[in-house]
Formats: C-alpha cells, sequence, structure tokens
C-alpha cells in the first residue's frame, strides 16, 4: 500500500478539506463511497476492476501542484546532472592533471543513469511510486555531495556512477508518478512541463555549471544538489496524496520481477557505450578493447530477447488469459504494440543528436571561440528557448479535448527540424569569433527535440497498458538516454581520432592539449589555428552521423501513423476499460482455479 500524507495536521491537510468542501458541498442524504483499493501482489477487488477507479484520481489543487513540483524538482536535477559538467570537464581536468579520462566524469553517469531506468520502474511496481522515488533522491543527493568532495579523477568516476544510480530512479520513476496522479483533461499541461524539463535541464546544465565554475567552484556543481535536492524532497514527502486520490495499482512481488532480463538490459547497455567512449582516447576502432564490449554488449542483447522469448512461452502455459504477473524487463505486450515500439525507437534516434549538441558545443565554444564556461553555456539559450517552445507546442496539438491526435506529424517534423539543424551547422568555420549562424541553426535542433520529448511521452502513456503503465515509461526513459550517451561516446571518438591525426603530423604536441586545459593563453597562433581546425573538422564529422541518425528516425516515425484516430482522453479511456477486463478475467481466473482446487503457480 502506498504510503499516505505524513502529517495529519498539515497545511495540506487544512487545503485538501477547504478544496474539497469547495467542490462538494455535503450532502446528508448522500451515500459514502469508499475510496477505491490498492491491490497487494495482484490481489483484485471489486472496486479495482471498476474503470472509474482506474485512472488518475481527483487531487486536491493545492496538493496536487506540490507534488508535481517535488516530482518535476526530481526530473529536473537528474536531467541537470547529465550535462551540468559539460562545462566544467576542462576546469576538472586542469586541476586533477588528467585530460585522457575526463570524459568518463560525464560516460559514468550516464552509462548508469541509463542503465537502471527499467530496472527501477520495476521495483515500483513491487515497493510503490512512493519508496521508490524517495530511495532514489536520497541515492542522489549523497553520491552528489560525494562527487563535491572526491581527492581525485577516479574517485569522482566512481561517485558520478554511483549518482547516476539514483538519478536513474529519480528520471523514470518521475515520468510514472506525474502521468498516473495527472487528471485526464489535464494531460497535455503536463506532457508540456514533463517536455520542458526535459529540454531546458540539458541546455540548463552547462549554463549553470558554467557560473558555479567561473564564481565558485567545480565542486559546486554536486554540491549544490544537497539544499535543492533535499528541500524538493521534502515538498514531495509531505504533498504524497492519501490513497482515495491515487489510481488503483496492482502490486507486483519480488518473486514476480524479471532480474535475468534486468541484468541482461543493464550489461547490454553498458558495454554498447563502453566502447565507443574508449575509442575516444587510445583504443582502436579495431582492438580488442573496442570489439570485446562491443561484441559482449551484442550477445546480451540477444541474450535479452532469446530469454524473453523462452520466458513469454512459459507464461503463456501457465495461464490462458492476459493476466501475466512476470514483470519482463521488456514487455512483449509492448514491443508487439507498433505504435509504441515506433515511439520508443524514436526516441532513441533523436536523443542522440540531443545530447551529443549539449556536450560537442559547450566544448567548441570554449576550445575554438576561447569562450569562458558561463559564457560557453549562455550561448546555449537560443536552444532552450526553442525546446521550451517545442514541448508546449506538442502538449496543445495533441491534448485538446475532442480533437484527434497529431503525433505522427508531430514526431515527423520534429525529426526533420533537428536533421536540418544538424545539416546546417556544417556550415561552421574554424573561425575565432563567435558564429550567430552556428547559435541560429541550434534553435532547430532544440524545437525539434521539444516536439519530440513532449509528443513521444504523452504518446508512450496513451499506448501502453495500464499494467504495464511503468515499464512503459522507464522504456522511453531508458532508450532516450542509451541513444544520447552512444552520441556523446561517437562525438569523443570523431574528436580523439582527430586529434590523434593532428599529433601524428606533429602541429598538435602533446603538451599542447594540456594547455588548451590549464593555460590557453599559452597557446600561439599557429596552435590556436590547429586546434580550431581539429575541432571543427570533428564537428562536421559529428553533425554527418547526427543526420544519418535522424533520417533513420524519421523513416522509423512512419511507423506511428494510424489511419482511424481519436482525441488523447478517448485513448486514455481505452485503456481504462482494457485493464477493467483484464482485471475481471484475472479475478475470474482465480475463482475458477480456487474452486477447481488448482495449487499451479
Amino acid at each position: 500500500m502506498e504510503k499516505n500524507s505524513p502529517s495529519r495536521g498539515s497545511p495540506l491537510e487544512a487545503a485538501d478539506k477547504l478544496d474539497h468542501d469547495e467542490k462538494q458541498p455535503p450532502n446528508p442524504t448522500q451515500t459514502p463511497i469508499s475510496p477505491p483499493e490498492e491491490t497487494q501482489a495482484g490481489a483484485l477487488t471489486d472496486s479495482t476492476t471498476d474503470e472509474k477507479h482506474l485512472g488518475p484520481q481527483s487531487i486536491p489543487r493545492l496538493r496536487f501542484i506540490a507534488l508535481s513540483t517535488g516530482v518535476a524538482l526530481g526530473l529536473f536535477l537528474s536531467m541537470l546532472d547529465s550535462s551540468i559538467v559539460a562545462t566544467s570537464l576542462f576546469t576538472i581536468a586542469a586541476e586533477f592533471g588528467d585530460v585522457g579520462s575526463i570524459n568518463w566524469v560525464a560516460l559514468a553517469y550516464t552509462l548508469t543513469y541509463l542503465s537502471c531506468a527499467v530496472l527501477f520502474a520495476r521495483v515500483s511496481d513491487v515497493v510503490g511510486r512512493h519508496a521508490a522515488f524517495a530511495a532514489a533522491y536520497v541515492v542522489f543527493i549523497v553520491f552528489s555531495i560525494a562527487c563535491g568532495f572526491a581527492s581525485g579523477m577516479g574517485q569522482l568516476i566512481a561517485f558520478r556512477a554511483l549518482q547516476g544510480v539514483g538519478g536513474s530512479g529519480l528520471y523514470s520513476v518521475s515520468m510514472i508518478i506525474l502521468p498516473e496522479v495527472t487528471p485526464d483533461r489535464a494531460k497535455k499541461h503536463i506532457a508540456a512541463v514533463v517536455g520542458c524539463v526535459l529540454a531546458t535541464s540539458g541546455v540548463l546544465g552547462p549554463v549553470l555549471g558554467g557560473v558555479l565554475t567561473q564564481y565558485t567552484s567545480w565542486r559546486w556543481v554536486f554540491w549544490i544538489n544537497g539544499p535543492i535536492g533535499g528541500v524538493s524532497l521534502l515538498v514531495f514527502l509531505l504533498a504524497w496524496p492519501k490513497k482515495e486520490h491515487l489510481p488503483s495499482l496492482e502490486r507486483r512481488a519480488w518473486k514476480d520481477v524479471d532480474f535475468v532480463g534486468a541484468f541482461l538490459l543493464i550489461a547490454s547497455a553498458t558495454l554498447i557505450v563502453f566502447p565507443f567512449q574508449n575509442a575516444s582516447s587510445s583504443a582502436p576502432w579495431s582492438s580488442a578493447i573496442f570489439l570485446a564490449p562491443l561484441l559482449t554488449g551484442l550477445l546480451s542483447l540477444a541474450g535479452l530477447f532469446t530469454w524473453q522469448a523462452l520466458l513469454t512461452k512459459r507464461q503463456s502455459t501457465l495461464s490462458t488469459t492476459t493476466t501475466t504477473k512476470t514483470a519482463f524487463a521488456l514487455p512483449p505486450v509492448l514491443l508487439r504494440n507498433r505504435v509504441y515500439a515506433a515511439t520508443a525507437l524514436h526516441t532513441l534516434l533523436t536523443g542522440f543528436p540531443y545530447l551529443l549538441c549539449i556536450y560537442a558545443f559547450p566544448v567548441r565554444f570554449q576550445a575554438v571561440y576561447g569562450a569562458s564556461p558561463l559564457r560557453a553555456g549562455l550561448l546555449l539559450l537560443p536552444m532552450l528557448a526553442a525546446s521550451a517552445m517545442g514541448t508546449v507546442v506538442a502538449g496543445a496539438v495533441n491534448g485538446n479535448p475532442g480533437r484527434q491526435e497529431r503525433f505522427f506529424e508531430t514526431l515527423t517534423v520534429a525529426g526533420a527540424l533537428m536533421m536540418l539543424g544538424c545539416g546546417l551547422e556544417m556550415m561552421a568555420e574554424p573561425v575565432g569569433a563567435v558564429e550567430a549562424k552556428v547559435l541560429g541553426f541550434l534553435v532547430f535542433v532544440g524545437l525539434g527535440f521539444g516536439l519530440s520529448a513532449a509528443g513521444g511521452t504523452m504518446l508512450a502513456g496513451a499506448e501502453a497498458p495500464v499494467w504495464e503503465h511503468a515499464s512503459a515509461q522507464g522504456i522511453v526513459a531508458q532508450v532516450r538516454i542509451f541513444g544520447g550517451s552512444i552520441g556523446i561516446a561517437a562525438s569523443s571518438a570523431i574528436l580523439g581520432a582527430k586529434t590523434r591525426g593532428e599529433l601524428a603530423g606533429g602541429e598538435l604536441p602533446p603538451e599542447m592539449l594540456a594547455n588548451l586545459a590549464s593555460d590557453p593563453s599559452a597557446l600561439s597562433p599557429e596552435q590556436w589555428g590547429s586546434i580550431r581546425r581539429a575541432y571543427t573538422d570533428a564537428l562536421h564529422e559529428d553533425m554527418i552521423v547526427c543526420c544519418a541518425v535522424l533520417a533513420a528516425a524519421m523513416v522509423v516515425t512512419l511507423g506511428v501513423y494510424r489511419k482511424n484516430r481519436v482525441s488523447m482522453q478517448e485513448m486514455m479511456k481505452q485503456r481504462y476499460r482494457e485493464e477493467g477486463e483484464r482485471r475481471r478475467a484475472a479475478k475470474g481466473e482465480s475463482e475458477q482455479r480456487d474452486g477447481s482446487g488448482d495449487t499451479r503457480v
């Protein structure tokens, strides 16, 4: 059972009563209606098979605002830390004297961040959303503070990896909680909020990182999560609603969780990204240190699908209805849904260029334009504004009651805008002055990602069955970061190859790269010219790869198209009807087994 709100006499309790009294005046002749029950480990009651209890319940206004704020802040902080170090990397490298390992400060976080999203979603099915989100917050805050106290590069990378575990939980569970507690009529607004948080946190990260690094210390990039995270966690705990305001959720048991599938998913995601990051420093593409983890990751992915197929076959022999309790790492019902699968692939492919740009451009602004960390972050603000606008547009186009959804058009335009922006970025030149056209082209990338983030989040929630909602949002969260992590690693690999080529030609001596991080004023004009050419050539190749990936995203988006369209609200009502039928079938099957003395498990 999810926990009730902690303080019985709190101001939120009084506001709840006032809000309830305003909406429903007392009626002495009215028969009280018992609140919906949350099921324990799959137990079913009459109230939990009633469709009206399956969707979001009416949460008092003030409590809903407070809860949404606490959850959205958790989502914001988790995404912020995936990009906040982008403008601090040079400074950290200079302090620790380790330029070669600096990208692992970013990759250690993103690897664990992307790997654990689905597992956290499944854990929330067992322990409840409240406990899972609070636990993720505690892990995130503790290891954020630990990162600030790191005394060496190895220690910092280790703490960043553990911080990423907490960030993964914040990301995936918040993407589950917000749609579940938001009334259907307000889903277009909450989708815009989610999309805006995803877009703005990624762009604001380098800005905030630049401010903190320039005016305080890079350590405050991590310490700042302590006070902000502590306050938002407290808001979340105090605002968590009573059970009568929560949708009826069917709890899973620990024995239902597919831990083998979760392990294979984590292994495949981590091992596929790992070799590309190594390729950015010293590992050639044909070396064993590149091929061994990549092939192991691909084998793990193949093993995951094989295991899922065997588990599905076994499950089908134990049940004749869709009442499966097994919490698959990749639920077959989602993989068989053409629209959902296409949405997840689109999300993965658009995450690649977005996070690549978030990391590559601040580094370019510092290395090519000689910008400070603060200025490098501020130069991304046009991209931020466009991202926020895109999320609002996606919510307005697809969330209005009575109006047919336009998800296919939204995601197609999103991919086209991002491709246009990345294609135009190939016009960047190796000059020392800031190019206005480079900043302008980033607007297209930001606008496209805003449309994709909000549209994809809404569509994934509307297509997923109620009993697999947590997993559906967890998968979308994981693939977005998975695509972005490959993008960051690919960009690092391309830049590493370019700088190694310049080193081989004798134009960039190794000490020059060290001076670039610690004392750029020591570089001669000729050396600056060599660095600008290397970084510009790397950017051109980055953008070529991004355009190819986005072309694939537009092809995949064709899978989202359907002829017969309805409104977002009608889609959600259909999901609730399906869940009601599933639970009634489960209840009937359970009663039949009990009556026949079947003890099968």
